[in-house]
């Protein structure tokens, strides 16, 4: 995984940054694009882009793919709104697959074929627990069970080019989007409550995993789903 170049979506915050330090820490060429990069000490290179805008994004993406070389893609950016059944605005059903599914399909295209050519890459999509089902989630739930699709349709694509599709599927995890999109419903018991580990997972976990999946030594792991939950979705709880 030493100097391969890793292109992050949604690298300032959360999971994507916690990766961003790990995969730099590691030798990685870590390139990142973030709508929030002022003040940020990003270690790599830090394109500043609005994901939700598709040509800003195709903009972008074509000055990434003219300076250097990705050998993997970690579509991270996504967002999460909690609205019940009866309330979901289709204008907020729409920017949930076009953030989370529209973004993924978008930059994976762009460096693709230059991937195929060098016959190796690795890219890794970011899921969710809500897959499985979450109250409120209609919105979030539905375009990231369609990352799913996509990681499994790619992965056979894919495979006879020795380039590897897995998905990551976090649960409770300690970052500003997963509390935000908390239901007010469930204030009544604590996130961690609700995890069979009685903790929340932090982004440096999560990182940890897809660092893995990175490497060389997951060149054989494509097409899966794996969870990082605390044990979230086998349904049970710590209370």
């Amino acid at each position: 995984m030493k100097d391969s170049c890793v292109l992050i979506t949604g690298a300032t915050k959360g999971i994507g940054w916690a990766l961003s330090r790990r995969l730099a820490d590691a030798g990685c060429h870590v390139v990142g694009i973030a709508r929030n990069t002022a003040e940020v000490d990003f270690p790599g290179y830090l394109y500043e882009c609005d994901l939700s805008d598709a040509g800003q994004t195709e903009d972008v993406l074509r000055v990434i793919r003219e300076k250097f070389p990705v050998d993997a893609i970690v579509n991270n950016v996504g967002s999460a709104i909690s609205q019940p059944l009866g309330s979901v605005g289709l204008k907020d059903l729409f920017e949930s697959f076009d953030l989370n599914v529209r973004t993924a399909v978008q930059v994976t295209q762009a460096f693709v074929d230059s991937m195929k050519t060098r016959r190796k890459g690795r890219i890794i999509n970011l899921c969710s627990l809500a897959v499985r089902g979450a109250r409120d989630a209609t919105s979030y739930a539905a375009a990231k069970s369609a990352i799913i699709g996509c990681t499994r349709s790619w992965a056979l694509d894919l495979a006879e080019y020795g380039i590897t599709v897995n998905a990551v599927a976090p649960g409770a995890i300690d970052t500003e989007m997963f509390m935000n999109a908390i239901p007010s419903g469930d204030a009544t018991q604590p996130p961690a409550g609700q995890v069979p580990m009685g903790r929340l997972g932090t982004p440096n976990e999560v990182a940890a995993l897809i660092a893995f999946l990175l490497s060389d030594e997951a060149g054989f792991i494509t097409g899966q789903i794996i969870g990082i939950d605390g044990g979230g979705s086998l349904g049970g709880s710590s209370s």
